[in-house]
């Protein structure tokens, strides 16, 4: 994402020719958004948010370690993909009460059926809720 992408205004972080080389705003977190003027000051990044060592854009590679170090580092056995960190944020969304349109929104996605399958995750998880009365 290029410092230009966050629209100041309203931070609005935009990407470009994200998945299936589509356009689209995302949300950024309130608490993020304190950790990155931190960092923004630190390291006085050029083009890029974060860049790599030389300069320049990080490579999908390079994405895909720093997700699978960061797992890792939080304890979780399982393989993370950066592509599973945008289904958790789906999932939230929809387990929070997001209206499902925005979330299609927000995915990018040009057909609700696609985003309806979010609501088959978010179903699931009642599955596992137990009734306080069978505590």
């Amino acid at each position: 994402m290029k410092l230009t992408d966050i629209e100041r205004k309203r931070i609005l972080p935009f990407s470009r020719n994200a998945k299936n080389k589509k356009d689209r705003y995302s949300l950024l977190s309130e608490t993020v958004l304190k950790d990155l003027r931190i960092y923004y000051k630190q390291w006085n990044p050029i083009e890029y948010l974060f860049e790599g060592q030389k300069g320049g854009k990080y490579s999908t590679t390079s994405v895909e370690n720093i997700v699978t170090k960061a797992a890792q580092k939080s304890g979780i056995l399982k393989k993370v993909t950066p592509h599973m960190l945008r289904h958790s944020f789906a999932t939230h969304l929809l387990e929070n009460g997001t209206d499902l349109r925005y979330i299609q929104t927000l995915l990018g996605h040009s057909s609700s059926k696609t985003t309806e399958i979010y609501t088959q995750v978010a179903t699931n998880n009642l599955r596992s809720i137990k009734n306080p009365l069978d505590l």
